[in-house]
């Protein structure tokens, strides 16, 4: 079973459209251009809390993982370049995000079904989290995005906050392990394989 990051969970989690007012402070905040802009670039994710137990076990199997976000504003997409150690190993996917801008979600369709998630940024502390299904007691879930692997205190002390008010618990948070990412020295070393074949010319 291949295993994708930001969508290990988004594309299997459907989200309940039912709004709830505890859930004010995570859902429903319309996404801009200023949030495609401030989202394009490297993440690194660090960690998640999800009640539904095959994808709870899906996550523990991931160690390490960063992508890449390039959004679209035209068309209201974001390419998704994922690097994500597994078993030891570094898997590699690409697939493209849908953007509902008032809503303030991030969707991936299969076939005729359309998976959401609700975005909430942290422009000051340089991370956002994706909340799925937060209606939903048996499939709710929450994962934590950063600008780079050390967390700081004060974002990892929001994502905790986050996973509360979502009715989970701390103890149900499983996190990534930066320092078994097998991806970063891969990429490089294809990178300047690449820069060299072009060096070098036909």
């Amino acid at each position: 079973m291949a295993l994708h990051t930001v969508l290990v969970i988004l594309s299997l989690l459907p989200l309940l459209e039912a709004q709830n007012p505890e859930h004010a402070n995570i859902t429903g905040i319309p996404i801009t251009n200023d949030t495609l802009s401030w989202l394009s670039g490297k993440w690194f994710y660090i960690g998640s809390a999800l009640h539904n137990l095959a994808f709870r076990q899906a996550a523990q199997k991931i160690q390490a993982e960063y992508f890449y976000f390039t959004p679209n504003v035209t068309d209201d997409t974001i390419l998704l370049q994922e690097y994500q150690t597994v078993e030891d190993r570094c898997v590699y996917n690409i697939s493209k995000l849908g953007v509902q801008r008032e809503n303030g979600t991030i969707s991936k369709s299969e076939g005729a079904v359309e998976h959401l998630a609700h975005l909430k940024v942290f422009k000051k502390h340089g991370g956002f989290l994706l909340a799925f299904a937060p209606d939903d007691e048996k499939n709710r879930g929450l994962s934590l995005y950063a600008n780079k692997p050390d967390v700081s205190p004060e974002l990892l002390e929001e994502f905790q906050k986050a996973v509360k008010s979502l009715g989970m618990k701390e103890s149900e948070i499983i996190y990534t392990d930066w320092k078994k990412d097998m991806c970063s020295q891969e990429q490089e070393q294809s990178e300047q394989e690449k820069k060299k074949k072009t060096e070098e010319g036909p």
